[in-house]
């Protein structure tokens, strides 16, 4: 697993959109906050909007792995209406055929920007 979440982190840095929905099974789901994304548009949609938007990056600080189900720790570095942010994440993760099934993300604090 922790070879699929560095690429999975890695091709989100890159702001690389095709290799980040690669990673993901065709039906996959995303929840943050209050924002549900399920299958490829829907990821594409969110992720193009957020690479674009917000310029993010994600450090992985922790992940604890059991078969198909992953924890990560993250720390989100991030720019919103000009001011550079930063906020922990807790990530989990369920896989399926080595991709990303879905996907539940909490940031410190609030989701929402």
């Amino acid at each position: 697993m922790s070879d699929l979440l560095r690429r999975h982190v890695a091709a989100f840095n890159d702001r690389d959109v095709e290799a980040l929905l690669a990673g993901f099974t065709d039906d996959a789901g995303w929840i943050t906050g209050t924002t549900v994304a399920r299958g490829r548009a829907g990821l594409r949609e969110l992720f193009e909007s957020a690479v674009t938007r917000l310029l993010p990056t994600l450090t992985i600080d922790t992940v604890v792995a059991d078969g198909d189900v992953v924890a990560a720790e993250l720390t989100e570095r991030l720019t919103h209406e000009g001011e550079d942010r930063t906020f922990a994440i807790a990530a989990f993760y369920r896989l399926r055929d080595g991709r990303i099934a879905s996907a539940k993300i909490y940031r410190e604090g609030s989701a929402e920007l």
